[in-house]
């Protein structure tokens, strides 16, 4: 709970002589939450309440979000402080890592990674998943794509032969999805160069460290370890002392528990014996010592219900009736 965790976030603060701001987008099965451009105005009032800093230290945990989102969150936070350090205790991946690349020190645990920062376009014309509901569709990745057009071009000679493969991946992605991959790509490039260059002079280190994290690493699940991102890409790593590490891993903890990270949302064993259930589950935090908690919260009611599957066969299902979702301070 946030009256728990303030107590380590002010011995955090005391050990590395700084401000602490909390940014957690859970991912627990079934009620993931994403890094997304919603939360600029919460963190403004986390940041308003401290007011500028010479260090501010960002504790991320996140599996990403909005690449366009992670970068306006980098460049907010340091118009507040002459030093960002990022605190990763577990995952700071995809977006995560975006947002790392904008700080002056990293702080990785040992079992802390990052990951590539290849994006994958999701928009309504994403091809659909058989069998599933009509909005649901796969997520395209910038760099899947990327691949497979590399491996045509080097599996092919004839022009109109690449010209034919283009036309039958088409037939599957929507032009103006292999559009926004194309233009994603371009982008993310850009703004993770913006945010190296100004603390790596090398811009020979800066295209190496480009090039792994979007192309290089060979799958967006590739999982970047604390030797590996200082030793091999060079990047401003710092390990916590025995005292550092107690405290990063506590908040982590406690925070794990409120968002029951480590148990994937099953509807019918919440609901378990009783024929309607209501429910509050906390999904994302932004924390700070001087500007309390914000939690993005889902709310709702759980129902038995019978449904005809078919003339003469029934089933039972378990009704899900939202009743709120959004971000809440507090005990609002």
């Amino acid at each position: 709970m946030y009256k728990n965790r303030r107590e380590l976030y002010v011995q955090l603060e005391s050990l590395r002589q700084s401000r602490v701001l909390v940014y957690v987008t859970g991912d627990r099965p079934q009620l993931e939450t994403k890094i997304a451009a919603e939360v600029l105005d919460y963190l403004t009032h986390h940041l308003d309440a401290a007011g500028k800093v010479n260090r501010l230290s960002l504790y991320l945990y996140t599996r990403g979000g909005d690449t366009l989102a992670s970068w306006s969150i980098v460049n907010l936070i340091r118009q507040f402080c002459e030093e960002l350090e990022v605190i990763v205790p577990a995952k700071a991946l995809s977006g995560g890592t975006l947002i790392c690349l904008g700080a002056n020190t990293i702080i990785m645990t040992k079992q802390a990674t990052l990951g590539p920062i290849d994006p994958s376009v999701n928009t309504p014309l994403n091809p659909q998943v058989p069998g599933a509901p009509p909005q649901t569709r796969y997520p395209v990745s910038v760099e899947a794509i990327n691949g497979f057009l590399e491996f045509a071009k080097a599996s092919t000679m004839a022009p109109t032969d690449l010209k034919d493969i283009i036309l039958r991946l088409t037939q599957d992605i929507h032009p103006l999805v292999l559009g926004e991959v194309f233009r994603a790509r371009s982008q993310i490039r850009m703004l993770a160069k913006k945010l190296l260059s100004p603390r790596i002079a090398d811009q020979g280190k800066v295209e190496a460290i480009l090039q792994f994290l979007c192309s290089e690493s060979g799958s967006h699940d590739y999982t970047i370890n604390r030797r590996e991102a200082r030793n091999e890409l060079g990047l401003p790593i710092e390990s916590p002392d025995d005292n550092l590490y107690a405290v990063i891993k506590s908040i982590y903890d406690d925070i794990a528990v409120e968002l029951e990270l480590r148990q994937p949302y099953d509807p019918a064993s919440a609901l378990g014996d009783a024929e309607q259930k209501q429910y509050t589950y906390k999904r994302a935090l932004i924390e700070s010592v001087t500007g309390g908690s914000h939690a993005y919260v889902s709310e709702g009611v759980l129902s038995k219900q019978t449904i005809e599957v078919q003339p003469g066969l029934v089933q039972e299902a378990v009704r899900d009736q939202r009743r709120f979702e959004g971000w809440r301070h507090g005990d609002e």
